[in-house]
């Protein structure tokens, strides 16, 4: 076939027009990539995808979610971002601001933001607060946001408790103001004005009276729990004005302040503070992984009479034990004395079921520090706080998610594979692509 002018040029307009209509092609599916995505998780687990439950929990969410990261560290910003990434391919109104607290030292101080950062997470006006980040963490906080039913909670007054609207260090301020932002509204109640507790009040708060509560106040107090009432009892070691009270709900304070002397391997010096890295499997400490910080603390054990089902919640480590003497100076462990070895129980929970819908619910906590102004912002003060309220209010809708571990990430080879793999790269594969190029020279030379 002859290619005259002609022809010569409709191949040219031919050709032309098909690179054309690739390039609009092109340009087109350009377009549409930036307008709509569309993602495969190709890991053998799904590591890279939301579990079903975090799914619905997102589903609930109709309303835009703000993620403010107060954290320093370039590192953790991308992981956190990495983190995210995944809940913004179900919900793509999830806003992620990252600021760093150094820069921002009042906002730093209203939310109690420790050297460590915190990462808070608002809906609808309302707001939690996590300083550690993982799926099960994230899913739990929007699933207590997702909850928008309003609870009230009693602090015992009238006895030099620690007030819940005081600024002292000693005081609650700070953790009352934080359950404000959840919804959770705080209240307080003199018994020797008023002959019985709020009928609105989901929890009585007993932090610490500083003086003896009269005969009455504390029948009040008594038949509140034989009805049935959640409380949440925080004492100290020297303090006895809440003796029958404990010995109610079938606990006995032992003698002494706990010391740790592990304390020093993190940096305080005072052996009297005791720190709770491992958590009992129950509902308040599921997927809990931050450290608490526990000042001056007193121990609890269980009275066999005690008509409750009672559970440790937290223990101090083996090292520990009960001082009975002044905590001055060099202190050890005395055998022949009221000294009890560790691990000893700072916290018990106890339950009792009243009829199949409704279940009682008590905390004790030996000590009352570790909630106050003054130590809320010690990495996980304020969360188990949190958890605690949460779970004696019945608000415990927490959901565990397991963590997603990537098959096949290592590869175990016996010696001789081992052997083998490196004589061959080393020596066989060389000499064999020697050989072989020796053949195409000759070869060609031949030729």
């Amino acid at each position: 076939m002859i290619i005259n002018q002609h022809i010569h040029q409709r191949l040219r307009i031919k050709n032309g027009l098909l690179t054309l209509a690739i390039l609009l092609i092109l340009i087109a599916l350009a377009w549409l990539s930036r307008s709509y995505t569309a993602e495969i998780d190709l890991t053998e687990n799904n590591s890279n995808t939301l579990s079903a439950a975090s799914q619905k929990i997102l589903s609930t969410l109709t309303e835009p979610i703000t993620v403010t990261a107060y954290i320093k560290e370039t590192t953790l910003q991308q992981q956190l971002a990495q983190l995210l990434n995944r809940y913004q391919r179900f919900k793509s109104n999830i806003t992620i601001k990252f600021i760093d607290p150094t820069t921002v030292p009042e906002k730093a101080r209203e939310l109690n933001i420790g050297p460590q950062g915190a990462i808070i997470i608002e809906y609808q006006g309302r707001s939690e607060k996590l300083t550690y980040l993982d799926e099960s963490s994230l899913s739990n906080a929007l699933l207590q946001l997702a909850n928008t039913s309003e609870r009230w909670i009693t602090f015992l007054t009238g006895h030099g408790e620690r007030s819940p609207a005081g600024n002292a260090n000693f005081d609650l301020g700070l953790f009352a103001n934080q359950l404000e932002r959840r919804k959770i509204k705080v209240q307080t109640i003199n018994l020797a004005q008023h002959t019985s507790i709020p009928d609105n009040s989901s929890l009585l708060v007993l932090a610490s009276p500083a003086v003896p509560l009269l005969t009455g106040e504390l029948n009040i107090i008594s038949e509140y729990i034989e009805q049935g009432g959640n409380l949440l009892l925080l004492t100290d070691p020297d303090n006895h004005h809440l003796k029958s009270i404990e010995q109610q709900i079938g606990l006995n304070k032992l003698t002494g302040t706990i010391v740790d002397s592990s304390s020093r391997l993190y940096g305080i010096d005072d052996p009297s503070f005791v720190l709770v890295s491992e958590y009992s499997r129950h509902p308040i400490t599921i997927n809990f992984n931050s450290m608490t910080v526990f000042p001056i603390t007193a121990a609890f054990e269980i009275n066999q009479e005690s008509e409750f089902k009672i559970e440790a919640l937290l223990s101090s480590v083996d090292s520990s034990w009960t001082e009975t003497d002044d905590i001055v100076g060099k202190i050890q462990f005395n055998v022949d004395t009221e000294e009890q070895q560790g691990p000893l129980a700072i916290a018990y929970a106890l339950t009792q079921n009243f009829t199949a819908k409704k279940q009682q619910r008590i905390v004790a906590m030996g000590d009352a520090d570790f909630l106050s102004n003054s130590y809320l912002g010690n990495v996980g003060n304020s969360e188990l706080g949190f958890r605690l309220i949460n779970w004696l209010t019945h608000d415990d809708q927490f959901i565990e998610i397991p963590a997603k571990i990537a098959a096949g990430k290592s590869l175990q080879l016996s010696k001789l594979a081992i052997g083998t793999i490196g004589f061959g790269f080393l020596l066989i594969l060389p000499l064999l692509l020697v050989i072989t190029g020796f053949i195409i020279w000759r070869n060609r030379k031949r030729r």
